[in-house]
C-alpha cells in the first residue's frame, strides 16, 4: 500500500445519496451557517463533534468545486489558467478535472493583482505577509480583512480547544515583521487571554515571567527548538521553571516526540500548529488525540503502515476543519489544499504546497484501528466528546525543503553554493538536505555530501559548509533573519562520503540530490 492508497475512504451509503444537484443550490445558505457558526466557539465546536464524517466530507468537495466557480468568474489568472487547458467552469463535476496550482505553475506566472478578486489588489484592509522563495526573492501574498479575522478566530478557537477556557498570559516568541506567522499568532490570541510579543528574546521572556508572577498560566508560543533553548537557558541560570504552569505552542517547523518529552519537563501540554504562508496560517491542529496518534504509530510500525502506508517515518499528525479547507492528495502523495471561503482575497484552489502526506476521514481512521482492537477514545483516556474533523498527516516537503528556527532551505540553495566553486563542484557527484537532532530540540541543517572521487578531507568539508553558508546568508531571507536570533543553529553541517557509502549506498548513479 503507498501513501496514497492509504487515503482513500469510502462514502457511507446515506452521503452517496447527497448529490451534487442536492447540495449545490444549499451551498449559500451552507455557508451563511457556518459563517455564523464560526463567531462562536461553542457552536463551531458543537457542529464539528455531532456532524458525521461523510456529511462534511461531502459538503467539503462542493464548497471547493464551488470555490472554483467562484474564483473562474472573479479571479482574472485562475480564469486565465482554466481557459489555456479549455475548461469550462460551469460543467465541472470533480476537483480532479481541475488543474494543481502552485509557486511555479501559477503564482510565478501572473502578478499579485490579477491573482485577486477582480484584478485588484485592495489598498485599504489589505496587509502583505512574506516569505522566501529558493530564488532568493521573498514572495508576497495579500490578505484581505475579512480572512484575516477569520485565521485570528479559528487560531484562537484551537487555543481554546487545547489549552482550555482559563484566561492565558501569552509570550509569542515567534520573529515578528513581515513574516505571516508571528503577528498573526499574536492578534489572534488576544481573545485567550493577554498577550505580550517578545520575539524569540530569552532575557525578554524570563523578565516577563519574573515581573508577573507566577500566579497565571503562561502559553508560550515559538519555533520548536527555540522552547528547548529557553528552557536550557532558563536553568542554567536558575529559572525556576517548576514554580510556574506553563503551556506550549509550537509552529514553523515539525517537532520529534523526543522534543515534545523534553519540553514536558516544563511545560504541562505541548501542541503544535500547521500552516503555510502561500496558503494560510492556522490549516491544522494537534489535538490530544493527534498526539496519541503518532505515539502509538511509532510504537507499532504495523499500525504505521496501515494508517499511513509505511512505517519508516513518523509523520505530524493533525486535525483540520473540512469545511473551511479541502484537502486532498495527488498521485505522487502531495498534499493539495482548496481555500473554500469567497472572502479570501486571493482565492487558492489545489494549491501545491509540495508537502508530502494525506488525509484519513474520522470514521475511516476508526475502521483501521479497529482491525488492532484500538479504539479512538483508548488514545485519550477521560476526554469527554471528541471533534469527528478528518486527520491531515504531514511527512514534510517532496522536493526536500527543510525548515529550521523557521527558515526554509532549499535544495537550490545548497547547490548554488556548491556550484559557485568550480573547484568544489568538480569533487561533488550529489548531495542530500535533512536536518539533524543533535539533542531533543537542537535541529540544524545537515547536508550529506556524496563525492565524485575519495574520501574527502577537513579541509574540504570545511570549504563545502563555508560556500553553502556564504549562499544561504547572501541569497535566502529566512536565513538571514533566522541568523540574527539563532545563529549557533543556522550553521550548516556537512558530512562527506565516498561514492556509494553511507545514505548513498546502492544509489551511486544519482546526480542530483
Amino acid at each position: 500500500m503507498t501513501a496514497h492508497e492509504a487515503t482513500t475512504t469510502r462514502l457511507a451509503p446515506h452521503a452517496k445519496s447527497l448529490s451534487s444537484a442536492m447540495i449545490r443550490p444549499l451551498l449559500p445558505a451552507i455557508g451563511l451557517g457556518l459563517k455564523l457558526a464560526s463567531l462562536d466557539y461553542g457552536t463551531m465546536r458543537w457542529t464539528l463533534e455531532r456532524t458525521p464524517p461523510a456529511v462534511t466530507d461531502r459538503l467539503s468537495r462542493e464548497r471547493a468545486l464551488e470555490t472554483a466557480r467562484h474564483a473562474a468568474r472573479r479571479v482574472p489568472a485562475y480564469r486565465q489558467l482554466l481557459e489555456a487547458q479549455a475548461i469550462d467552469p460551469a460543467r465541472i463535476r470533480s476537483l480532479a478535472e481541475l488543474p494543481e496550482t502552485d509557486k511555479a505553475g501559477y503564482i510565478d506566472r501572473w502578478s499579485l493583482p490579477d491573482r485577486c478578486l477582480d484584478g485588484r489588489l485592495p489598498l485599504r484592509g489589505t496587509t502583505i505577509d512574506e516569505s522566501s522563495g529558493s530564488t532568493g526573492t521573498p514572495y508576497n501574498w495579500a490578505r484581505g480583512e475579512a480572512e484575516r479575522k477569520h485565521v485570528r478566530r479559528m487560531i484562537s478557537f484551537f487555543a481554546r480547544y487545547t489549552f482550555g477556557d482559563r484566561p492565558l498570559v501569552v509570550l509569542n516568541a515567534f520573529s515578528m515583521g513581515a513574516w505571516a506567522t508571528g503577528m498573526t499568532t499574536a492578534i489572534a490570541l488576544e481573545g485567550n487571554g493577554l498577550v505580550k510579543a517578545t520575539g524569540p528574546q530569552i532575557d525578554k521572556i524570563l523578565g516577563t515571567m519574573r515581573q508577573l508572577g507566577t500566579a497565571y498560566r503562561y502559553l508560550i508560543v515559538g519555533y520548536p527548538p527555540f522552547l528547548k533553548l529557553l528552557l536550557d537557558e532558563g536553568e542554567a541560570i536558575g529559572h525556576p521553571w517548576a514554580d510556574y504552569d506553563m503551556h506550549a505552542l509550537l509552529g514553523g517547523e515539525s517537532n520529534s516526540e523526543a522534543l515534545r518529552d523534553y519540553l514536558l519537563r516544563r511545560f504541562r501540554s505541548v501542541f503544535s500548529g500547521y500552516g503555510a504562508t502561500d496558503v494560510e496560517i492556522g490549516l491544522a491542529a494537534e489535538t490530544p488525540v493527534c498526539i496519541g496518534l503518532r505515539r502509538l504509530a511509532a510504537a507499532r510500525p504495523e499500525i504505521a503502515t496501515a494508517l499511513f502506508g509505511e512505517s519508516g517515518r513518523s509523520p505530524m499528525i493533525f486535525q483540520y476543519n473540512p469545511l473551511l479547507h479541502h484537502v486532498e492528495t495527488n498521485d505522487k502523495g502531495e498534499l493539495l489544499f482548496t481555500v473554500t471561503r469567497h472572502a479570501t482575497l486571493s482565492p487558492k484552489v489545489r494549491y501545491n504546497v509540495h508537502d508530502e502526506g494525506g488525509v484519513i476521514r474520522d470514521d475511516e481512521l476508526r475502521r483501521r484501528l479497529a482491525a488492532f482492537d484500538i479504539g479512538l477514545e483508548d488514545l485519550v483516556p477521560g476526554e469527554k466528546r471528541m471533534v469527528r474533523m478528518p486527520y491531515l498527516y504531514v511527512f514534510g516537503r517532496k522536493d526536500s525543503t527543510v525548515s529550521v528556527m523557521g527558515a526554509n532551505i532549499y535544495p537550490a540553495d545548497i547547490e548554488a553554493g556548491i556550484y559557485a566553486d568550480a573547484a568544489l563542484a568538480e569533487q561533488v557527484l550529489s548531495f542530500r538536505l535533512a536536518i539533524r537532532e543533535e539533542r531533543p530540540g537542537e535541529t540544524r541543517p545537515l547536508i550529506d555530501i556524496q563525492l565524485a572521487r575519495g574520501d574527502g578531507s577537513p579541509a574540504l568539508t570545511d570549504a563545502l559548509a563555508a560556500a553553502i553558508a556564504r549562499q544561504l546568508a547572501s541569497q535566502n531571507a529566512d536565513y538571514q533573519e533566522a541568523m540574527k536570533e539563532y545563529p549557533a543553529l543556522l550553521v550548516p553541517v556537512v558530512e562527506l562520503h565516498a561514492r556509494g557509502t553511507g545514505p548513498f549506498a546502492g544509489d551511486a548513479d544519482r546526480i542530483k540530490h
